[in-house]
């Protein structure tokens, strides 16, 4: 909406591509304590560079203020990764028969999204927010195949934040989002595998306790 007009509110909306350029199959040796012998593989999924995919992004912002001081605050991103999976092997070892089956033994390319809202509170040159935000991982992909290894889950975390404005066109912000429920949900190998086996199976992960924000905003 026209900011010259909607003084109390606005809403944005953004849509992208994401890129396939940071590599996705970076290798680095890995050694074997009992033998010594150093043996060259891809690294963890969470240290690659990138994912191999090329994808969509949609984005949503907006803002309401019901005084001069006091409003609230909405985002949400979801990037859309239509490729199944990029073929880098998970492991330097042979995957057993049940792996492979399911398709546990390759990298999926995954979706992710995020949501944040929450309340501002402005006091002399100073914006103190609090909120809610999640970040998740899912499951399953909006376009495309849910193969190949991912770690799927979500955390929600009180996100409180403080920004200090200088001048008219600077501010300085800091937001530190503090984990509340983390969860990191069956991915659809582990369901396979569940479904073969007749074993749960449930594949692992790790979650930051809080996460630290900071940064320069600039209006020219």
């Amino acid at each position: 909406m026209d900011p010259k007009t909607a003084h109390k509110g606005n809403i944005q909306a953004g849509l992208g591509i994401k890129f396939a350029t940071g590599t996705y199959n970076y290798q680095d040796y890995f050694l074997n304590a009992a033998t010594g012998v150093r043996t060259l593989g891809a690294v963890d999924q969470s240290i690659q560079l990138g994912d191999g995919g090329t994808g969509v992004t949609a984005e949503i912002n907006a803002y309401y203020n019901f005084t001069h001081r006091f409003g609230l605050y909405g985002n949400f991103y979801y990037l859309v990764s239509p490729k199944d999976v990029n073929g880098v092997l998970r492991s330097t070892n042979p995957a057993s028969a049940t792996t492979v089956a399911t398709t546990g033994d390759v990298l999926s390319v995954p979706d992710q999204f995020l949501i944040r809202f929450g309340a501002t509170l402005a006091v002399n040159k100073f914006d103190f927010s609090l909120g809610v935000r999640d970040d998740c991982l899912p499951v399953k992909d909006l376009v495309g195949g849910n193969d190949g290894f991912r770690r799927p889950g979500y955390i929600i975390a009180a996100e409180p934040g403080i920004t200090y404005r200088i001048g008219k066109s600077v501010s300085l912000y800091g937001y530190a989002p503090i984990a509340i429920i983390r969860d990191r949900t069956q991915s659809v190998p582990d369901i396979r595998t569940t479904q073969l086996t007749g074993k749960y199976t449930h594949g692992d992960a790790a979650f930051a306790d809080y996460v630290v924000n900071v940064g320069v905003t600039v209006k020219f």
